[in-house]
C-alpha cells in the first residue's frame, strides 16, 4: 500500500481561483493543488531557492522539485493550451500567522463569525474589519466576543477564520473567490444575510434564518474592484486536518 503523502505547509489560502483566458469557450480545465502553488508563490513570486522552499513547506527538497516542476507543467499547459486553470485542494496544512485572541473551542461547541459593524451584519466579505463570534453549545449561545480581523483579502480572512476555529459564517456579500476559499477552509456559509447580527444567530439556531445561497457582492458598490473574496487536508497549526487526509 503506498504511504500517504505528507502535509505541506503552505502560508495561506490564494484570493484567486480560476484563471480563463479571453479567447477560448472550452470548459476543459488544469487543476493545480495548493501545495503546487505555495511552491510557485514562493521560488518564482518571493524569489526563494528550492532549498528555502522546502524549509517553509517542511518537505524534502526533492518533494519540493517534484511539486515545483508539476506546477510549472500545469502553467505551461494552461498557457500554451489556452485551457482553465484552476486552485484546488492538495495535502498541504494552512501555518499562515493570525493573530486571534480567542480561547479554542471545545468538542461539543459549534462557532459561528458574523461580519460585524455597528452590531449589523456588516455586508462586503472583502472589507470586514471584525466578525463578532458566537460558540453554541446545545443549542445555546454560551459565549460571544468581537475580534479584529488583522487581515485584508478574501484569503487571508478565510485563513483567519480557520484558525479560529469558526464552523459557520453568516454575512452579506460575499464573491465567488472568498466562497471557495471558506469552502476549501471546511467552513458552512450563510450569505446575503442583513440585519441585527444577534438577531440572525437566533434565527439560525431555530431554523428561520433568511439567506440567499447565490449571494454575491456588488461590484458597482466595490467602485468596480472585485475585494470580496474555492478542498485539502488544509488545517492551521494546532488544529487538525479536516479532510482526512493528513
Amino acid at each position: 500500500m503506498p504511504r500517504k503523502p505528507r502535509c505541506r505547509n503552505i502560508g495561506g489560502y490564494p484570493d484567486y481561483w480560476t484563471f480563463t483566458p479571453e479567447e477560448t469557450s472550452s470548459e476543459e480545465a488544469v487543476v493545480m493543488s495548493l501545495d503546487e502553488l505555495e511552491t510557485i508563490r514562493l521560488i518564482d513570486y518571493d524569489g526563494k531557492t528550492q532549498e528555502e522552499c522546502a524549509s517553509q513547506m517542511e518537505v524534502a527538497r526533492t518533494t519540493v522539485t517534484a511539486i515545483y516542476d508539476s506546477a510549472r507543467r500545469k502553467i505551461a499547459s494552461a498557457l500554451i493550451d489556452g485551457k482553465k486553470l484552476q486552485i484546488r485542494g492538495g495535502t498541504y496544512r494552512v501555518t499562515g500567522r493570525y493573530r486571534i485572541d480567542i480561547h479554542e473551542k471545545g468538542m461539543s461547541v459549534m462557532r459561528i463569525a458574523v461580519t460585524y459593524e455597528d452590531g449589523k451584519v456588516f455586508q462586503h466579505f472583502g472589507h470586514t474589519e471584525k466578525f463578532k463570534i458566537y460558540d453554541i453549545e446545545d443549542g445555546t449561545i454560551k459565549d460571544t466576543k468581537v475580534v479584529d480581523t488583522n487581515g485584508s483579502g478574501h484569503g487571508a480572512l478565510a485563513g483567519f477564520l480557520k484558525a479560529a476555529e469558526v464552523d459557520t459564517l453568516i454575512c452579506g456579500g460575499i464573491g465567488m473567490g472568498a466562497q471557495m476559499a471558506l469552502e476549501e477552509a471546511g467552513i458552512k456559509l450563510y450569505g446575503g444575510v442583513s440585519g441585527d447580527a444577534d438577531a440572525v444567530v437566533e434565527a439560525l439556531l431555530d431554523g428561520s434564518l433568511a439567506y440567499d445561497p447565490d449571494a454575491k457582492c456588488d461590484h458597482h458598490e466595490h467602485h468596480g474592484e472585485h475585494e470580496c473574496g474555492e478542498h485539502g487536508c488544509g488545517h492551521h497549526e494546532g488544529h487538525s486536518c479536516h479532510h482526512g487526509q493528513c
